[in-house]
């Protein structure tokens, strides 16, 4: 069974980087041809796709939030990170990280991502 578990800043600062942290258990996360996600959830709203690090490596972005978000992997440790850069309010939101297998990584239809963590909360607030 695939497990998957965020850790985050918590509270962060506007204008501050900082970065999330998926770890998963039950698979690797190089297995072709999963890929994994960062979804977020903003207070009042619904998910919302961030961006995702394939099996292989290959990142694919929100283009609306391309410009501030990195995800990046360390294969020696099972693990997947989101980096968030110069953090708004509107970053305020539960991090979700999420698995799914193809076609289509970049899917917003959300039954069809296999397995979830628990989410994490950022609260941005000076």
């Amino acid at each position: 069974q695939v497990q998957l578990q965020e850790a985050g800043p918590g509270l962060v600062k506007p204008s501050q980087t900082r970065s999330l942290t998926c770890t998963v258990s039950g698979d690797s996360i190089s297995t072709p041809y999963y890929a994994w996600s960062w979804i977020r959830q903003p207070p009042g709203k619904g998910l919302e796709w961030r961006g995702v690090i394939g099996y292989d490596g290959t990142t694919y972005y929100n283009p609306l939030r391309k410009s501030r978000t990195s995800i990046s992997r360390d294969t020696s440790k099972n693990q997947f990170s989101l980096q968030l850069d110069s953090v708004t309010p509107e970053d305020t939101a539960v991090y979700f990280c999420a698995s799914k297998d193809l076609p289509h990584y970049t899917s917003v239809i959300w039954g069809e991502y296999a397995d979830w963590g628990q989410g994490t909360q950022v609260t941005v607030s000076s």
